[in-house]
């Protein structure tokens, strides 16, 4: 068995790890205490991250996501990636590691929100893959002993989510490539 180190330990090097990669942006740290999720998980919190230029994305990480899997490695942290700045991320990222803490969420695991991830768009459900708009140098995170990787969450719509489930995602990505998905527009039609 493996000897992982502390929460404290494994929370403060993820956000130094954010740090690093986002180094040069804004990086406030927003905690979360409302509903089951401050009960089973006291170290969650989101670091959002301001754009690198006017208009740019909003990137919110999570922190602590990856005491839902203590008992495992590697560990698992969420991205999502905004175009305006908004609360309901941080909302949305609470939910996925709420629901990640008992369905133990993996690479290619498709989550419901229930509603819209942002006003006015027809994404509804969130894809779990590679962090492909910031690659695998912030993906990978080590903290000892302990491999911790930070995962995106990617907004679907559930005709997506069922292009998936029916044919896989290596189908639904190759949608994606063809139509040039702009993963951050609310308003973009479904492409399944």
């Amino acid at each position: 068995m493996v000897d992982f180190p502390s929460h404290d330990d494994v929370c403060g090097a993820i956000e130094e790890h954010i740090g690093r990669f986002f180094t040069g942006r804004d990086i406030k740290p927003f905690p979360w205490t409302a509903g089951p999720l401050a009960n089973v998980n006291p170290h969650f919190h989101v670091l959002r991250i301001g754009p690198r230029e006017p208009n740019g994305l909003w990137d919110y990480v999570t922190v602590g996501a990856w005491a839902a899997t203590n008992d495992a490695d590697p560990g698992l942290e969420f991205v999502l990636s905004t175009p305006i700045d908004d609360p309901r991320a941080i909302e949305l990222l609470a939910l996925v590691v709420f629901y990640h803490h008992d369905r133990r969420l993996t690479l290619g695991d498709t989550c419901a929100i229930g509603q819209p991830w942002l006003p006015g768009s027809s994404c509804d459900h969130l894809l779990v893959s590679l962090p492909y708009q910031h690659g695998p140098d912030l993906q990978v995170c080590h903290v000892g002993d302990r491999h911790i990787d930070l995962l995106w969450l990617l907004p679907i719509t559930r005709a997506e989510r069922d292009l998936r489930n029916t044919h896989g995602q290596e189908a639904l990505e190759q949608r994606f490539d063809e139509a040039g998905l702009q993963y951050w527009d609310i308003h973009r039609a479904s492409l399944a």
